[in-house]
C-alpha cells in the first residue's frame, strides 16, 4: 500500500519543554473574523484531530484572534479522551484586545491569560507570549513580560515569549529584557521568513545571543501576500511589492506551480526552526503536510524556481512595511 506525503507523522516528542514543538504547528487565526466572515464553520474539530494526529501537536491562538480561543477550546474538550492535555502543546497571546487597543498592565496580562485558560479548558499554557510589542513601548513591554514571569511562577504558564512583526526591534526587546532579569524564552514573528523576506533567518544568531530558546516562523504565506489569489484587502504591503509579487505568480504559473505551494516548500526548506501555519480545510492541512514533506524530500528540488523568485523581487526582496511604532522601508 502506497502512503501518502500528507499521511506521514512528523517526528513528535511532546515532552512538555519548548524544545519538543513540532516542526509545524497549527495556526489559530484563521478562526477570526478578518480572515473568515464565518470563522465558527471552520471545520476546526477535524482539522484539530488531523493535525494531532500527524504529529502536529500544537497549535498556536491568541486572546486577539477573535471567537479563535473559543472554538479551539471546546475542540479540544471534545477530543479530550483521544487526546488528552499531555499530548500536545497550547501557544497563544496577550495584551492585544482589538485592533486599536492594547493592555499591557500587570491587571490586563494576567486577566487575559486567565481568560485564555478558561476557555481552553486547561489549567496552564505551554506558551504565552506578548503579542505585538511593536505598538507599545519598550517600558510596557517590560511590565507585560514581567506578569508573564509571575504567572510562571505559579505553573499557570511554562514559557514567555514576545510576538510581532519587525525582527530589528524583536531582537532588541529581548536583549533590553535579559538584560532586566526577565528573559525571554521564545520568538514569533511573522512574514519574515517568507518567500519574500528572510530577515528573520538571518537574526538567529542575535536571538541566540539574547537567551531565546525557540524562534519560531509565522505565515509562510505573508497573510495571503505569496499565492495566486488575491491579498487580503487588510494587507500592509505597499503597491510596489504587490506588483511585484504579481510578476511572481505569473512566472509559477508558466512552470504550473501554485505559488503558495512554492512559498511554503520555501520556508519549510530554508527555516531551521518551527513554523506556525494556518488552514482553513483538512484538504489545506494536508497540503501544506504534503509541502513539508517534500521540501524535507532530497528527490524533490525547487532552488532554481526560489532563485529566480528572488531575481523577479529586485528591491523588493526583504522590503518590510509598517508596523505599530516601528517604520518600514517603505
Amino acid at each position: 500500500m502506497t502512503i501518502t506525503l500528507s499521511e506521514k507523522r512528523l517526528p513528535t516528542k511532546v515532552d512538555g519543554t519548548i524544545e519538543g514543538l513540532p516542526d509545524l504547528i497549527l495556526g489559530g487565526a484563521v478562526f477570526n473574523y478578518i480572515y473568515k466572515s464565518d470563522p465558527e464553520n471552520i471545520p476546526a474539530t477535524a482539522m484539530v484531530d488531523e493535525a494531532f494526529s500527524k504529529g502536529m501537536s500544537a497549535i498556536d491562538t491568541s486572546a486577539y484572534y477573535g471567537p479563535s480561543e473559543v472554538i479551539l477550546g471546546g475542540v479540544l474538550d471534545k477530543l479530550k479522551a483521544k487526546w488528552p492535555r499531555e499530548s500536545y502543546y497550547i501557544c497563544t497571546k496577550a495584551g492585544r484586545v482589538s485592533q486599536d487597543v492594547f493592555d499591557y498592565t500587570k491587571e490586563g496580562v494576567r486577566a487575559s491569560v486567565e481568560r485564555s485558560l478558561d476557555v481552553l479548558h486547561t489549567s496552564y499554557a505551554d506558551v504565552v507570549y506578548v503579542h505585538d510589542v511593536e505598538f507599545k513601548q519598550p517600558e510596557e513591554i517590560l511590565e507585560a513580560v514581567s506578569t508573564l514571569h509571575e504567572l510562571r511562577k505559579e505553573g499557570k504558564i511554562h514559557y514567555v515569549g514576545i510576538s510581532g512583526y519587525p525582527v530589528e526591534f524583536l531582537a532588541s526587546m529581548c536583549e533590553m529584557l535579559r538584560d532586566k532579569g526577565v528573559p525571554v524564552d521564545i520568538v514569533l514573528s511573522y512574514s519574515n521568513m517568507c518567500l519574500q523576506n528572510t530577515l528573520l533567518l538571518e537574526s538567529l544568531d542575535r536571538f541566540k545571543l539574547a537567551g531565546v530558546q525557540k524562534v519560531l516562523n509565522g505565515s509562510p504565506l505573508s497573510m495571503s501576500l505569496l499565492r495566486s489569489q488575491p491579498t487580503h484587502s487588510f494587507h500592509p504591503a505597499p503597491e510596489s511589492l504587490k506588483s511585484a509579487v504579481a510578476k511572481v505568480v505569473e512566472y509559477t504559473q508558466s512552470q504550473n506551480v501554485e505559488l503558495a505551494d512554492l512559498a511554503l516548500r520555501y520556508a519549510f526548506a530554508k527555516f531551521p526552526g518551527a513554523t506556525v501555519v494556518g488552514v482553513s480545510t483538512v484538504e489545506e492541512l494536508e497540503a501544506a503536510l504534503d509541502n513539508y514533506w517534500m521540501a524535507k524530500s532530497e528527490s524533490v528540488s525547487d532552488q532554481e524556481m526560489f532563485d529566480e523568485v528572488k531575481s523577479l523581487y529586485g528591491d523588493q526582496w526583504n522590503l518590510t512595511w509598517t508596523s505599530g511604532n516601528i517604520a518600514g522601508d517603505v
